[in-house]
This record gives C-alpha cells, structure tokens and sequence, in this order.
C-alpha cells in the first residue's frame, strides 16, 4: 500500500476531527501475530497525511512497529461524535525539532529529561487509509433517520457524515 493521498479539503476535514482529541487507541501486531491496543496521548500538530506519538525508543510498542509496521488508530469524541479510524506505516524516528514543537509538559512523566531524554522517540504514522464518521454536523437528520428506522423496523438510511478515503 502506498501513503493516502488527499486532497487540501480532506486534510482539512481529518485535521478538524481530530485536532482536539486527546488520546488514540493503536493498535500493533506482535511477532507472534496478536495485536496489542494500547491508549496514547495525542499531541498537538497540525494533520498532514502523518500523525506523530511520543514513545520510547525501546517499547513494546517500537519493537512491534519493527516486525510489523502496519498499525491503525482510533480515535473518538462521543460528546461531540465524531469517530476516526486511520491506518496505515508506523516507523520509530528521532526528530528532536518536531519533539520540540510537540512537547507538552505532562509528557515528563515518561520522559523526565523532557524533549532531549535520551529514550524518547516519535512514532510517525504515514496514513494509508481514513475513514471517520461526524453526526453532528448532522444531528437532526441522524435522530429523524433513527426515529423512522424504529417505526418502520428498518435500518436508518442516514447516520450522519461519513467517508472512507483510500
């Protein structure tokens, strides 16, 4: 697979669902072919194609990323419902310029030595595929979609915003 291309307004749109979301679900898969979901903060950078984690260089996480670097992530906002699920090629790198510009101060708690510690890396995603669902932006018509499913007993026909992209 190769990296999704987007255009300038779906980029836009992925970066407004998921620009304040706090923490993502990733999953990897282990050697022996389980996958592993772990929570992980999100921190603040604009969406590009790329998502970026601060992890350590020597986790679970970075060794499994090294045998298989396939990996999805996602991500959920149920007070606001949007959902986003992405995946894609997961690589550990070191950028101390762009862990600089992501560095929040709670991050000290893993990394005490702060955007310089030794052990901290990036786990930079090149997404291959997105997809994300946003019923807000239609929330009249997801609720008289659900209303009339229930009445005539069949599946809602509308369920808000949705797009597959790659």
């Amino acid at each position: 697979m190769s990296t999704l291309t987007l255009t300038k307004e779906e980029t836009d749109k992925l970066d407004k669902l998921i620009h304040d979301i706090g923490v993502a679900m990733i999953v990897t898969k282990s050697p022996d072919g389980s996958l592993h979901s772990r929570p992980m903060a999100c921190p603040k950078h604009s969406f590009d194609g790329n998502l970026y984690f601060f992890t350590a260089e020597e986790s679970l996480k970075a060794h499994e990323v090294e045998f298989d670097s396939q990996v999805n992530i996602a991500l959920a906002e149920p007070k606001t419902e949007r959902y986003v699920s992405m995946s894609g090629r997961a690589s550990v790198v070191k950028d101390a310029v762009r862990a600089r510009e992501m560095w929040n101060p709670l991050m000290k708690g893993w990394f005490p030595d702060g955007p310089d510690d030794r052990s901290l890396a990036l786990l930079k995603v090149e997404i291959e595929h997105a997809e994300y669902w946003d019923a807000k932006s239609s929330r009249m018509l997801v609720l008289f979609s659900l209303a009339k499913a229930s009445l005539g007993g069949k599946a809602p026909t509308h369920l808000g915003d949705h797009k597959n992209l790659g």
